[in-house]
């Protein structure tokens, strides 16, 4: 790096140069990235330098040929699919995903002799101050954590990487310091949700129904790195949620989990993580069997769910409430997902229309939801728009990609965030009862993407098997 050259902009104070980052010491942001871009870093790329997208996916895709740790089995799932009548095999994708927080990561520190100070937002403040007191050597009692809100979590402020950086240049200077990420840093150095890619199997006998199923997820464990003692004999019980006890009756049951960390890329929780790509999974291929039948999706889970009064409930009225079955125009159809999840049962239709030029747009979202015993309606009714939206915005746009080692996106010309224009209604329907409570903020996040993609099947006859939606698969043939 020139050092001389940035420390020759007015304003720097001085240069720090740590294992995995440079930092410009400035007395206001403009002067400290004036001064960085005129550092004009050259980095080694180091041993993961040439690390694509393509090497992560071939990697999954024989990885997860072999057998996994067992999440569930019940009954003889081979024989109950060698005496099928009819069997389907597909296999999912889903992509690496940023959090992109419109609050970029920043902390302030001030380090002293015998305590330091912390001003950040985090969702693990305890987590945050033990590995503070780790770095320092200072005791816990000495670590004082000024906790504000979180300018946007969604699960990346459960990590304390930021603040532990924040830590690392308070060492070098003299005073509080305040670090903030640009943009391009926090969506280029996120510990993103993990790249999936699923293999399933059903056997279905002559009246359509299955009569055996097997599911095997490959991808990253977040679990086996933030809360080891719950990683147990190589199974993640976060990764197989929503996936080995789906709310169907399924006679002969297989499922399994094969752990494969691709390298050099973090990965970390993104407002729930199993359930926000075993749900879109589980319905997209239940979407499959009912198609492959030739039965209506909702009528096919009706018939599946009849010992789960609670997942029934929310899907006849969802589709109630959608109006499921009147005449929609060409190009135009409807969807629907379930779940239980977070410990709510959800349902949601999507109605969207698919343009001549392969473009989506998702009109309407109707959702209801059985989460127990509720307070306030209203703060239900936000959290499934903004939960809605946010799972809406990966299944339309999201993917980070890794080319050479690097990060391909960088802003939101590129990593793409939902457009005022492309927002659907969204209708939200409550259950009553006297359940335990369960959760909201996540459950809408994790339903929406195989009601949209089930509805895009229906407006097209293209079904989505790997996210974010490719449009040019949806444009018509000449």
């Amino acid at each position: 790096m020139d050092e001389k050259a940035a420390l020759a902009v007015k304003g720097v104070r001085q240069l720090v140069n740590i294992d995995e980052a440079v930092v410009v010491v400035a007395d206001h942001t403009g002067a400290a990235k004036k001064g960085l871009e005129a550092a004009a870093i050259t980095w080694d790329d180091g041993p993961n330098g040439k690390v694509s997208n393509a090497d992560i996916v071939k990697q999954l895709e024989e990885e997860s040929k072999k057998p996994g740790v067992v999440a569930r089995n019940v009954g003889d799932v081979e024989k109950a699919l060698a005496e099928a009548a009819q069997r389907v095999d597909v296999i999912y994708q889903v992509p690496f995903l940023a959090h992109a927080a419109m609050e970029p990561m920043n902390c302030t520190v001030h380090l002293q002799k015998d305590r330091c100070d912390i001003w950040v937002g985090t969702q693990a403040p305890t987590i945050t101050q033990s590995q503070v007191a780790e770095l320092t050597g200072l005791p816990k009692d000495a670590i004082k954590i000024h906790n504000h809100l979180i300018g946007g979590g969604f699960g990346r402020r459960l990590e304390p990487d930021g603040t532990i950086l924040a830590v690392k240049i308070a060492k070098y200077v003299d005073g509080p310091v305040k670090v903030i990420w640009s943009r391009e840093e926090d969506i280029q150095h996120d510990m993103y949700r993990p790249y999936y890619l699923d293999r399933l199997s059903a056997g279905l006998d002559a009246a359509g129904k299955p009569v055996a199923w097997t599911h095997r997820i490959a991808g990253s464990s977040v679990m086996a790195r933030y809360y080891p003692p719950y990683f147990k004999d190589g199974l993640d019980p976060d990764a197989i949620e929503a996936a080995a006890e789906p709310p169907y009756a399924l006679p002969n049951i297989h499922v399994d989990f094969v752990r494969v960390e691709p390298s050099g890329v973090r990965t970390s929780w993104w407002r729930g993580v199993g359930p926000t790509h075993n749900v879109f999974v589980v319905e997209s291929f239940m979407d499959e069997l009912a198609h492959a039948t030739k039965q209506d999706p909702v009528a096919y889970r009706k018939g599946l769910l009849g010992h789960n009064p609670r997942a029934l409930a929310v899907v006849s009225l969802a589709a109630e409430k959608a109006g499921w079955g009147s005449p929609l125009p060409a190009r135009h159809g409807r969807g629907i997902s379930v779940q239980f999840a977070y410990g709510s049962y959800t349902s949601q239709v999507a109605e969207v229309e698919v343009a001549a030029d392969g473009s989506v747009k998702v009109k309407r979202i109707v959702c209801a939801i059985d989460c127990g015993m509720y307070v306030n309606p209203d703060t239900i009714e936000a959290q499934v728009q903004g939960g809605t939206l946010f799972g809406l915005t990966a299944a339309l746009h999201g993917s980070i990609t890794f080319k050479d080692g690097r990060v391909e996106q960088s802003n939101f010309d590129n990593y793409l965030p939902m457009r005022i224009d492309e927002v659907p209604v969204v209708e939200t329907h409550l259950i009553k009862n006297a359940e335990a409570p369960g959760g909201i903020g996540e459950a809408p996040t994790a339903v929406v993407s195989a009601a949209v993609t089930n509805a895009i099947f229906a407006a097209t006859g293209y079904r989505v098997r790997t996210l974010p939606i490719d449009t040019d698969s949806l444009k018509p043939s000449p």
